[in-house]
């Protein structure tokens, strides 16, 4: 996927990036959906038919799908957090601590709950999926912007298609933490600095890597005042990191202690260690254990996959912003000594990464393209209900 800029690119054009023979979000919201519908259509097929490949295991096995999307794991913690609200207190139990859950999504359940019928549990598994659609809305986006409408398709799919892709459908940030991310990186190609500024703020108030978000924000917008001084872009530069700072500060404040917030991470186990803890499970499950699990080799697949991929991306000359952010998120969940099993799904708002394969797909033959789309789709499936039903741990 060639991916560089015609000499004559007009004004405000971020070298790296090519116009789409058509405008995308640019255009007024209707035409911009209807552009974007099949895509839409797209990611909705491929995870209904993972919900029900799902539904069909868990009937067998007699487990109800509503309370594993919704109740379960992190689910817990986040309803606990609209319910109770947070610790006040850091205690010395390891993995006990609802501090390190940032408050946006448990905010949001807490207020919309209040006013829609059912549990804040459905309200929860509700906004993740009315999440996950702006989120592919999003990506479909960046990659229309970036290689047109096709690439932008296939990139839409192979984000649906992502392992453990039933994530995206379960009372988890993933998918509010992608649509801001997605629209945030989209604002920032297209120069509207305050959106981006604006999203960068709300994905450092949904999860810990929304520093990723704010990284690629800062370092486009600082990088573009060197040919252009714009007041807009130095505000970005300067709103971007500050919810994420905002959370990691309050918690501080909380706790009485300047590192209150990475004093939970410790709690956790969730330090960095330059990857070491990474070195040692790959060392581990392919060369030490003959039998190893399957869920942790598709976690370990997937984090490989993901190096690989960023070396295409750079070799591809992405866009810087789009580059910056694969390149934070990756070295957050690589570099972490914390839990190694949920790694894959930290790695689920890089959709950037998929655009070398949307783009391979987009030129390759209608049946190359068909068979890896379905067996993408199959993985995903088989994977999702495992990940529910077979592995014990958390996603």
């Amino acid at each position: 996927m060639s991916s560089t800029a015609p000499d004559t690119a007009p004004r405000g054009h971020i070298p790296g990036t090519r116009r789409p023979h058509l405008p995308t979000a640019t255009a007024a919201p209707r035409h911009a959906l209807r552009r974007a519908a099949p895509a839409l259509a797209a990611y909705l097929a491929v995870r209904l038919a993972g919900l029900v490949f799902l539904a069909g295991w868990a009937h067998r096995r007699h487990h109800g799908v509503w309370p594993m999307l919704a109740t379960q794991w992190d689910s817990r913690w986040y309803l606990g957090i609209a319910d109770h609200g947070y610790a006040h207190v850091l205690g010395t139990a390891y993995d006990h601590n609802n501090l390190a859950f940032f408050p946006l999504y448990p905010l949001l359940v807490k207020a919309v709950a209040v006013l829609t019928p059912g549990t804040r549990a459905s309200t929860g598994l509700a906004l993740a999926w009315l999440a996950s659609l702006f989120a592919a809305w999003g990506v479909f986006a960046v990659g229309d912007r970036l290689a047109g409408r096709r690439v932008g398709v296939l990139l839409t799919v192979l984000w649906a298609a992502y392992p453990v892709g039933l994530v995206q459908w379960m009372g988890y940030t993933e998918s509010v933490f992608t649509a801001f991310a997605a629209w945030t990186l989209y604002a920032v190609l297209t120069e509207r600095w305050l959106y981006a500024a604006a999203g960068s703020v709300l994905a450092g108030l949904t999860r810990p890597t929304g520093i990723a978000v704010a990284a690629a924000v800062t370092v486009t917008a600082l990088l573009s005042l060197r040919t252009r001084r714009s007041p807009r872009a130095l505000a970005a530069a300067l709103l971007a990191p500050l919810g994420w700072c905002a959370y990691v500060g309050w918690v501080g404040v909380r706790l009485h202690r300047w590192d209150g917030y990475f004093a939970v991470q410790r709690m956790w186990h969730n330090e960095l260690d330059g990857g070491a803890e990474t070195l040692h499970w790959l060392r581990h499950l392919f060369g030490q254990v003959s039998r190893p699990e399957l869920f942790l080799v598709v976690v370990s697949l997937t984090m490989l996959a993901s190096v690989v991929l960023f070396g295409l991306a750079a070799a591809d000359r992405q866009p810087l912003p789009l580059l910056v952010f694969s390149a934070v998120l990756l070295l957050i969940v690589v570099a972490s000594g914390g839990v190694y099993f949920p790694r894959a799904r930290f790695l689920l708002p890089g959709f950037p990464l998929l655009l070398p394969v949307a783009g391979y797909l987009a030129r390759a033959s209608a049946r190359v393209r068909v068979l890896a789309l379905t067996a993408a789709v199959a993985g995903s499936a088989y994977c999702g209900a495992y990940m529910l039903l077979v592995w014990p741990s958390a996603p």
